[in-house]
């Protein structure tokens, strides 16, 4: 699998926010909001036809999910919402290459608005309820 919790990968994303007190519930929407700023910020940077800062922005928005958000799901427990979403993630990453190379600010704008419409929705689950979605996220644990 991946050699690093999804909390040693954030911190070394240089993101805003000390996690080693977040919950796992708030882990996984600062590692969706890192995502949203590295995207924004590719988007900004394809403007400026700045190809080495885009590159390093999708970049990391790609290391954050692959190395953050994907492996906090736990796809045993988590049924058809965690199989999902992992492949949305798999979706968004993928487009996250295809935008690089082909210089695409629709296809940045599209995987801005996907990430944004599941933080929406991750923000709305009460992380108090024993049988939420929360419940998917299994190595975002702190420790």
């Amino acid at each position: 699998m991946f050699s690093k919790s999804p909390i040693a990968h954030y911190q070394q994303a240089n993101t805003e926010g000390d996690v080693s007190d977040a919950s796992p519930h708030r882990l996984i929407l600062l590692l969706m909001e890192g995502t949203l700023v590295a995207v924004s910020i590719a988007k900004v940077k394809l403007a400026e036809h700045d190809v080495q800062a885009r590159g390093r922005a999708i970049s990391k928005a790609i290391s954050l999910i692959d190395e953050g958000l994907r492996p906090s799901l736990d796809l045993e427990q988590g049924g058809e919402i965690a199989l999902h979403l992992d492949a949305l993630y798999d979706y968004m990453v993928r487009q996250l290459f295809t935008a690089n190379l082909k210089s695409s600010a629709d296809i940045l704008d599209e995987v801005h608005r996907l990430m944004s419409e599941i933080k929406q929705a991750w923000e709305a689950i009460d992380p108090s309820c024993q049988d939420s979605p929360a419940s998917l996220v299994g190595q975002a644990s702190v420790g």
